[in-house]
């Protein structure tokens, strides 16, 4: 952890019941997590929790977020697609069979996203480099390629891939998330999945280095329909401070934000800490509950699909 670390206090305890965390890396993984995916479940229920969604880089979470729905039934635990090199990339037959089994959410690429590669990425200001990308080079050093998943042309047009992946999700109403795509690409890829039926339309983590959105053109995305992701980690890590992240949410509205955590990292907070931990730090920096318990219930909303904007 980047910081001194200490638990959430009752009152964001409180206000965050109910909720669900839409971005959470459990294991098993390729990655190294904190805790698997029934322990998860079985502390989300215990704090009162609706349930969270897994995130796997590599690989498709459905069958997974089924079982430990079967072990901890309280809790409801979503399963999601990233479409990354694994997986084929812009692939609607992977997206198809992931429908089919149930997941929830589909993200665009992430750790294979363009924007992602090594002469775009910005240095971390502590010298640190993602596991992932230390994953990748690994993949690189014994012969296995690696190559970016592109979403657009060289013209920044949409590719076909994308316009059937998009197709795929209208089709079976599951929750589009943006993945780690530049600004150019956010904002193409948000006008196409509305124009393809998308309702619902997540920007992943705008206030990430590697995204690093501006206020306008956060509050531009919001009126197309899109909902912004605050994650705990991306200040807890010292990528944005929290008070620029304060500032950025008062700009956007709550109304169009939703906490989530993107926890699971092993010296990271526990992943059931994420959200109170970030609701505490929003009150300390003036936020008031109503706002807070928005950003929760825009949780509740995008999680069962009731949030169409």
């Amino acid at each position: 952890m980047t910081e001194e670390y200490a638990g959430p206090g009752e009152r964001a305890l409180a206000l965050v019941r109910g909720a669900y965390d839409l971005h959470v890396h459990t294991a098993p993984d390729v990655l190294p997590r904190s805790a698997n995916d029934v322990e998860v479940a079985r502390r989300f229920a215990h704090r009162g929790m609706a349930g969270f969604a897994i995130k796997s880089h590599y690989s498709p979470t459905a069958g997974r977020a089924r079982l430990a729905r079967f072990v901890v039934p309280e809790v409801d635990v979503l399963g999601s697609i990233c479409l990354n090199g694994p997986v084929g990339g812009l692939n609607p037959l992977a997206v198809e069979i992931a429908a089919r089994e149930g997941a929830r959410i589909v993200w665009l690429p992430t750790v294979d996203a363009e924007n992602e590669s090594p002469s775009r990425r910005p240095p971390d200001p502590q010298g640190k480099r993602p596991v992932w990308a230390v994953l990748q080079e690994d993949l690189q050093r014994t012969g296995v390629p690696w190559e970016p998943v592109r979403v657009v042309d060289g013209n920044g047009r949409p590719l076909p891939e994308l316009r059937e992946v998009l197709r795929v999700v209208a089709r079976h109403r599951m929750v589009l998330a943006t993945g780690h795509l530049s600004r150019d690409e956010n904002c193409t890829v948000v006008e196409e999945a509305r124009a393809a039926g998308v309702r619902w339309i997540v920007v992943t983590h705008p206030d990430f280095p590697t995204q690093r959105l501006s206020v306008e053109d956060q509050r531009q995305l919001a009126r197309a329909g899109a909902w912004l992701e605050r994650c705990f980690g991306t200040a807890h890590s010292g990528k944005i401070s929290w008070e620029e992240l304060a500032e950025i949410i008062r700009a956007v509205g709550a109304a169009h934000s939703f906490l989530s955590s993107d926890l699971g990292q092993v010296h990271a907070p526990p992943v059931e800490d994420g959200l109170p931990l970030l609701a505490e730090r929003l009150l300390a920096l003036g936020f008031q509950e109503a706002q807070i318990r928005t950003m929760v219930e825009n949780t509740v909303r995008i999680a069962r699909l009731e949030g169409e904007r």
